[in-house]
């Protein structure tokens, strides 16, 4: 027999138990990284999130477990739903709160239900399932939404719950030796339209390197805060981490990179990177002023070099744009899966889907026609 019990806080939970059940070392949801959005202000119900995580016990041992978060909104989960929330306020229900599966802030594919490697896993996973759903009936919520799923996790989810996709453009390690292995593979025009842009950044001077964030000291993560938080203003979004979480980063270790431009001792611009044994993230950007080129150089092209070097499949350099094509990303599918309590409402966004599919697949046709390598590679 399993239990089911709902946790307000990730520090409720076992953190060597939780990290135990992630199929691989995804560093966003570790035990640590979804501690420090919550001791750090990251996480609060004024901002919508609440915490409500998922275990599942036999004999008090944790056995399955799924970070949870009841929303208030529909920020910071990078699978928009304001249309559904819109449609089912207006015939008069209540959208929010709903149930969230999902990392908070971060469009990240990973696993979201943890139900360790072994064999009883699928089985365990649909356990989480059931849990969550059975959750959102007993409270009465509209909505249960299950973000950024890896594709073992699909069978989980019955035909009960919507399927959506959405695509991500990310780099894979073909077995480089270095950057210019990786150039070789592109088609010309790219490859000479890359070392035009790393030469008009490398023309202005500045000193860039990447940076292991243990060794950032609490000036540098102040400058790299203040960094990301002008980003976000110039854009008119909330900047949702706290000061707190970024100085709390350095102390995740080798799993923050940071790729810094000094101008001396003045952190000119950065891109904020984690990663895990396979795989590089990349997060975050901000500049003091726009310098041509600066954007490339540090949020694909020292990524790029640096999974090179540090021998790493995949590099994610996070949401959106089509840009990333021209220099050397691919587009992937990332995959969600929603269930909607009241039937006709269910049904009626399944045939929205459905239109959103076809449109979804006639993109992907069209991105896999401009694909920038000279051959096969992907």
């Amino acid at each position: 027999m399993l239990t089911a019990r709902f946790h307000a806080a990730i520090a409720e939970l076992p953190a060597a138990a939780w990290d135990a059940l992630r199929a691989r070392a995804n560093p966003f949801v570790s035990h640590a990284f979804l501690h420090t959005l919550e001791s750090t202000g990251c996480i609060r119900p004024d901002w919508g999130w609440q915490a409500h995580h998922l275990g599942l016990y036999k004999d008090d041992r944790l056995v399955a477990a799924a970070p949870l978060y009841l929303k208030g909104n529909s920020h910071g989960e990078f699978v928009f739903d304001w249309s559904w929330a819109g449609a089912w306020e207006r015939a008069g229900g209540d959208y929010y709160p709903k149930l969230l599966n999902a990392v908070p802030y971060s469009p990240v594919p990973g696993p979201r239900l943890l139900a360790g490697r072994d064999a009883r896993a699928p089985r365990l996973r649909q356990a989480l399932v059931e849990a969550m759903r059975a959750e959102a009936d007993r409270l009465g919520l509209s909505s249960v939404h299950a973000n950024f799923l890896e594709d073992e996790e699909l069978d989980a989810f019955g035909s009960d719950w919507l399927a959506r996709s959405d695509v991500q453009f990310h780099w894979h390690n073909q077995g480089y030796g270095h950057f210019e292995d990786f150039l070789g593979t592109l088609k010309s025009k790219k490859r000479k339209n890359i070392r035009q842009e790393r030469a008009q950044v490398q023309a202005y001077g500045l000193d860039i390197r990447m940076r292991d964030g243990a060794t950032l000291d609490a000036d540098a993560w102040r400058q790299i805060h203040a960094l990301y938080t002008a980003t976000f203003d110039a854009k008119g979004n909330p900047a949702a981490l706290t000061p707190a979480f970024f100085q709390a980063l350095g102390q995740l270790g080798g799993a923050v990179q940071v790729a810094c431009a000094m101008d001396g001792e003045r952190i000119q611009a950065m891109a904020l990177f984690l990663q895990s044994d396979t795989t590089l993230y990349g997060r975050y950007w901000g500049a003091r002023e726009e310098v041509p080129g600066l954007h490339f150089e540090l949020c694909y092209y020292r990524g790029i070099a640096h999974a090179i070097a540090r021998g790493l499949a995949r590099f994610e350099p996070g949401a959106q744009g089509e840009h990333k094509l021209a220099r050397g990303f691919v587009p992937v599918r990332t995959h969600s899966r929603h269930y909607l309590a009241h039937p006709q409402f269910r049904r009626a966004v399944r045939e929205a889907l459905a239109h959103e599919a076809r449109a979804m697949d006639d993109y992907v046709a069209e991105l896999d026609a401009h694909a920038p390598y000279a051959g096969a590679c992907r």
